[in-house]
């Protein structure tokens, strides 16, 4: 499992938006690429995924950008990785598209997999924006 820069980038934009003061106000794509560090054309194919989901919203116009949908508590990490990377599984033989792996029967290293996707999910899905703003990931 490799995190994307799709991913990394997109939990640094929700970050961004989470810290805003007031989170009824958009903030722009160009203010959020030069904090970020972040070309704006690239930001846009990430804001673009990000509203698909429905993880932000945006506004055109005078006083136009982007804004969270819901309380920074209320998303989590594995959500946002889901939606830029896909599956989090470690090995492609736990990926649902593959449907069940031939060795599955007789395979001595597919409970460890298992097991650590689980310890994934189980971690990403337990951290929160709110908890990246704080600092707090320790759980």
């Amino acid at each position: 499992m490799l995190i994307s820069t799709k991913g990394r980038y997109a939990l640094r934009v929700l970050i961004e938006l989470a810290e805003a003061p007031d989170l009824t106000v958009y903030k722009r794509l160009d203010s959020i690429a030069d904090n970020q560090g972040i070309s704006e054309k690239y930001l846009e194919s990430i804001v673009n995924l990000l509203m698909k989901a429905k993880l932000i919203e945006g506004m055109r116009g005078r006083g136009g950008g982007y804004r969270l949908t819901k309380a920074p508590a209320d998303y989590s990490v594995g959500e946002v990785l889901r939606v830029t990377d896909g599956s989090l599984a470690p090995v492609s033989c736990l990926e649902c598209q593959n449907g069940p792996c031939v060795r599955e029967s007789f395979c001595k290293t597919l409970p460890m997999w298992k097991h650590l996707d689980n310890l994934i999910n189980n971690y990403v899905d337990g951290l929160s924006l709110l908890d990246l703003v704080n600092g707090d990931v320790d759980k």
